[in-house]
């Protein structure tokens, strides 16, 4: 981005955003994760129509897969809850986001769109593109991002619901487990200190044992245990050099 400010137009941001989703790796595994959530809406006999717009107003997996598998089974109220809980994981990814995004002068509602955009991926990648982006069109370049990303996980839902009855069960299943598979890979590829390094591994180690347990909340417990432990490490690394 060689230009400046007063050379570019306005949205080029946006378009930059939108460019960057394109070669993101995570547009093609959300053609593939949502090409499976198509099948599993077809195999529920969720109306195609409410299917894509779950998508466009829910935007994250997780809770898309409650409210097509339990709405016609719980009552309302239950799915809301269990969907809300769901996505409450989203809520420190938006705080580590908004010291990003927000300068001076930067308007409450002109955030509201980026809050809705967070997803695991998008989140994911604006992370570390952001850093690279000027401040004052970060917000636009993250709204490219977000809706380049959103579009390829809408329009294969479209095509997922469409194409479900030649697929495989066993390839749907393994569509939807493409994107925990490229955020793993993503982790990995922006650890940049110990302490990221040892919460990971602490994470990869920790995770199965407790999944085992059947406790209950494993991935909450996980991350407690696994970045607390780092945490500590880091602390008294600090403490004796």
């Amino acid at each position: 981005m060689s230009e400046t400010s007063s050379q570019r137009a306005p949205g080029s941001g946006f378009f930059d955003g939108l460019r960057a989703a394109l070669k993101s790796i995570f547009f093609y595994v959300l053609l593939g994760h949502y090409s499976g959530i198509g099948a599993l809406s077809y195999e529920f006999g969720f109306d195609p129509v409410w299917m894509v717009l779950c998508t466009l107003l829910i935007w994250a997996a997780p809770a898309q897969v409650i409210v097509i598998s339990t709405l016609g089974t719980v009552t309302l109220i239950e799915v809301a809850v269990a969907v809300t809980l769901s996505s409450v994981r989203l809520l420190p990814m938006v705080a580590a986001l908004l010291p990003m995004l927000q300068r001076e002068g930067t308007r409450q509602r002109e955030l509201v769109l980026p809050m809705h955009l967070t997803a695991i991926s998008v989140w994911a990648e604006g992370m570390r593109l952001l850093p690279g982006v000027p401040k004052h069109e970060r917000i636009g370049y993250y709204n490219g991002l977000g809706v380049g990303l959103l579009s390829a996980a809408t329009l294969a839902s479209a095509v997922g619901f469409y194409l479900a009855a030649r697929l495989p069960p066993l390839f749907a299943a393994g569509l939807l487990f493409l994107t925990p598979m490229s955020l793993l890979m993503s982790s990995v590829r922006n650890t940049r200190t110990l302490v990221d390094g040892l919460a990971f591994g602490l994470g990869v180690v920790v995770g199965p044992v407790i999944a085992a347990q059947k406790i209950g909340l494993d991935l909450m417990w996980t991350g407690l245990i696994a970045g607390t432990a780092a945490y500590a490490v880091h602390r008294i690394r600090e403490a004796t050099t």
